[in-house]
């Protein structure tokens, strides 16, 4: 059975991306918000509320940048990355309500190109290169990937 997540990407109007930074195993790995699709829920949905959580952003959902699917010993899932424009809110750390007192939330800042190479853990490595060039790519271009 398919699992099914989101990631939302989240330029700000100087050109960088929202990351928030979560504490795995030992080390901090920094990524763009997001979390699991929950049942009778859309992709869409799942962004505002993963956004509204983790940053205290609201958003506006825009095109999908990625479809990524992954077929692997942790088994089938997918996750939809799409673009979001902030319409409200103020960005401050948020949590995960799923994960109660076990909380790996612990930062959340833009960051500019140049400093997103600079970072030891980035997920997806695709976020270092890939994600500036489908932010001004014309929304034709292929979406779907493999990992």
């Amino acid at each position: 059975m398919w699992a099914g997540g989101v990631r939302i990407v989240i330029p700000d109007n100087q050109g960088r991306v929202l990351l928030v930074r979560q504490h795995h195993d030992g080390r901090d790995i920094w990524m763009v918000p997001g979390g699991a699709i929950e049942d009778g829920e859309s992709s869409r949905d799942a962004a505002i509320r993963e956004v509204l959580e983790e940053t205290g952003l609201i958003i506006h959902v825009g095109r999908l940048l990625w479809h990524v699917e992954e077929v692997s010993e942790r088994g089938q899932r997918f996750v939809n990355f799409f673009i979001g424009k902030v319409i409200g809110g103020h960005p401050e750390l948020g949590e995960d309500p799923e994960l109660g007192d076990d909380q790996v939330l612990d930062g959340l800042k833009f960051f500019s190109r140049e400093e997103i190479v600079g970072i030891d853990h980035v997920y997806p490595d695709y976020m270092r290169d890939e994600v500036w060039d489908a932010l001004s790519d014309d929304p034709g271009r292929e979406v779907y990937r493999i990992r």
